[in-house]
């Protein structure tokens, strides 16, 4: 295992052990990144030492940390580049990084293998399934008619093909109900950079010591399927473990919903879908509700509505919030998530950063790369430019993130903790703003609580009103 030198381990212990993780059988390589725009160039940094006229003493130590830690040892980039490289400027070195900053292989093709094929494939036809009702239903509390694994094309977060999983939980019980039986789609808060963090590879291998607890609390699946709904579980980050980018999340969970209802058209082609999510999950939700009208407009008579809550619905708000304390580990980790998507944010990390971004770390959840978070360190420890929060390029990501005036094809439930410091209610009340001034039939719900305790207390109200729009109650209106 390679570790970091001295003066970076002594600041974020990035060489933890990763366990549960099988050896990988040699796969098809992905594909290459999508071209970016020319980069500008990088400010040169200020002297080791503050102006005597005050400021941060952060360029000084961002300064400091190039200059004792050398680069990581990352192989060059090909010397021919795929066409999608061939009309940019980007430089191999950062085709480099982020290619050794991507999760690695777990030994399961279903996670890990790259079709040859994948751009023949429309957006969410099924490429491949698999039966896993053996290891789902153990980990289930009523009995299951069966357990499926899709894997099936999607759409990055730059238009190019790509893939994503999700489990399809049937309960043994026939729907009660009239017409065919509905769908929740559960959206779990997966905030990990590894793939055995998934809950698809937990449905798949059973318990192992990368499952999350929140794959199971609050009970969602459970109390789905014991109403007579199927349960949908996308694994949202897709094959490179995008944490925290909407774009790629939303994709992922329209794609499994047409994947369902191609794959299974007799049980589940007239279905109605209602989609939930609460943190990390609510990432997922509110990046999908977003995308039916223009990537998905034929789901958009099929999604009823969408629960969400816990919302971190604007990072500009979030970064002030999360931003070198205890949450911080887990704020660099959807950073360095993103980052594999849109490496302009790679190519503004210092040495220390590529260190840590290209190590073992960038196979961990939550549970493990969280601890970190104890250092309490500031983001701007890990960048190349002064005030990174304030730079262009985070001005551009949280704009893209943000995904701002884009209307919701369905209604809305959004609570989220009034009193919450990581994850503020400001972004979710302006969600809730935005979507009534664009005409969507929106209820917020301000909860007592942070972000643990919010959402279980917010968290029966609005199961409630998912499930009145799946028995097909209309949605209320209270903007």
């Amino acid at each position: 295992m390679r570790c970091l030198p001295a003066i970076a381990v002594a600041l974020l212990i990035v060489c933890p052990t990763v366990t549960g993780q099988a050896v990988a059988e040699p796969l098809p390589a992905p594909p290459a990144l999508p071209g970016l725009p020319e980069l500008p160039a990088l400010p040169e940094l200020p002297g080791l030492f503050p102006p005597p006229d005050g400021g941060s003493l952060l360029p000084g130590v961002q300064n400091l940390i190039d200059r004792v830690i050398p680069p990581p040892p990352i192989a060059s980039a090909p010397t021919e580049p795929s066409p999608m490289w061939e009309a940019t400027s980007t430089s191999p070195s950062l085709v480099a990084l982020r290619d050794a900053a991507l999760p690695g292989n777990i030994g399961d093709p279903m996670f890990d293998a790259w079709p040859s094929d994948l751009a023949e494939f429309a957006d969410g036809q099924v490429i491949e399934s698999r039966d896993v009702t053996a290891t789902t239903a153990p980990l289930m509390l009523l009995p299951i008619q069966r357990a499926q694994l899709l894997k099936f094309r999607t759409t990055d977060s730059h238009g190019e093909p790509s893939y994503a999983t999700a489990t399809l939980v049937i309960p043994a019980a026939a729907w009660p109900g009239p017409g065919p039986r509905p769908v929740v789609v559960n959206n779990l808060p997966i905030d990990a950079l590894g793939r055995t963090c998934t809950p698809g590879y937990t449905l798949a291998h059973g318990f192992n010591p990368d499952t999350s607890v929140t794959d199971f609390i609050p009970p969602t699946t459970y109390v789905a399927a014991l109403r007579g709904y199927a349960v949908l579980i996308p694994d949202h980050e897709g094959p490179w473990m995008a944490y925290a980018e909407p774009v790629v999340a939303g994709h992922a969970v329209l794609d499994s919903i047409r994947a369902v209802r191609g794959l299974l058209p007799d049980e589940f082609g007239a279905s109605k879908f209602g989609i939930t999510g609460y943190s990390g999950g609510a990432i997922a939700t509110h990046g999908a509700v977003k995308l039916i009208d223009g990537y998905a407009p034929e789901l958009a008579d099929v999604i009823v509505g969408a629960a969400l809550g816990g919302v971190p619905a604007d990072y500009e708000i979030v970064a002030r919030s999360m931003n070198g304390n205890l949450a911080s580990a887990v704020f660099m980790a959807a950073v360095f998530g993103i980052g594999r998507e849109r490496p302009e944010i790679l190519a503004r990390m210092n040495n220390l950063a590529q260190w840590v971004a290209t190590s073992p770390v960038k196979d961990l959840c939550g549970s493990s790369y969280g601890l970190i978070g104890a250092l309490m360190l500031p983001i701007d420890i890990a960048a190349n430019i002064p005030d990174p929060l304030h730079s262009e390029v985070a001005g551009e990501i949280f704009r893209v993130t943000k995904m701002a005036d884009m209307k919701s094809g369905t209604p809305l439930y959004i609570y989220n903790g009034e009193q919450e410091f990581w994850i503020p209610a400001e972004g979710a009340r302006n969600l809730y703003l935005e979507q009534c001034r664009l005409g969507v039939p929106s209820v917020y719900r301000s909860v007592l609580g942070e972000h643990i305790i919010a959402g279980g207390l917010g968290y029966p109200e609005a199961m409630l009103w998912l499930d009145q729009r799946l028995q097909g109650v209309p949605a209320p209106n209270e903007c």
